[in-house]
């Protein structure tokens, strides 16, 4: 109850008036059962703007401090992200990646709409990043369709840095779903998992127009790229890093 009323009541007419958001592909969503919504990652900001244009409510996985800090404050950020859509993911523990993606398949079996960033953390300047596996791999074993989201302009809303909320107009821009069929039962084959990956990645590239470049965003902003995939490389978003 209460996603929608900071959808239609407290937080959705104040962007709606002030940034007046747009979307194209509307139709591309589902009017009902399970999919995957695969988004570029450029701001905090990304995660209110869909769930505002989108007719049915999405839910992204959000890290467990946003649920977990003590006193008032912890309360307030609670009450806001449960209501908001946030479902809370441990990545702290060795086993981190296949928690999220036990959580993301649990969600979709519910026959939710289920936010995911590829990426695995905001771009760091604009730029479009290479692709965390984890989402293909949910999206293999699940059998669910990938929609990729693309949003333009929500860097320009809530740039990095300190926290600001700017006058400016986004752009949603919903892609066709991609079946994955095709690859039925090769869920866990790494050379599969990337292929699916990389396609999505290309489908928000070329909704986005952003420049694609081939390198994880968070080896650039730990500024050490790994030698190779990791148990990393399977968390596919957290909604804010």
């Amino acid at each position: 109850m209460l996603y929608w009323w900071l959808k239609f009541v407290f937080v959705g007419p104040f962007i709606s008036v002030y940034n007046r958001p747009r979307v194209e592909g509307l139709e591309n969503i589902p009017d009902d059962g399970p999919a995957i919504l695969a988004g570029n990652h450029l701001s905090i900001a990304d995660w209110l703007f869909a769930p505002l244009l989108v007719r049915r409510r999405i839910t992204y996985l959000a890290k467990s401090e946003y649920f977990t800090t003590p006193g008032f404050k912890g309360m307030l950020m609670r009450w806001f992200y449960t209501g908001a859509g946030q479902y809370p993911i441990d990545r702290s523990g060795g086993d981190a990646a296949e928690s999220a993606l036990r959580t993301a398949r649990r969600l979709l079996d519910e026959g939710k709409l289920v936010g995911l960033y590829p990426e695995g953390t905001r771009s760091p300047d604009g730029r479009l990043y290479k692709g965390k596996t984890g989402m293909a791999r949910v999206a293999l074993e699940t059998g669910v369709p990938v929609i990729p989201v693309a949003m333009i302009g929500t860097d320009k809303v809530c740039p990095p840095g300190p926290f600001k909320w700017r006058r400016h107009r986004v752009t949603l821009k919903i892609g066709k779903p991609i079946d994955f069929s095709r690859f039925e039962g090769m869920g866990g084959n790494r050379f599969v998992e990337r292929a699916v990956t990389d396609e999505v990645m290309y489908e928000l590239m070329q909704l986005s127009g952003q420049e694609y470049v081939d390198i994880y965003a968070a080896s650039l902003k730990n500024k050490s790229a790994p030698s190779s995939a990791t148990s990393a490389d399977r968390i596919p978003d957290t909604r804010a890093s």
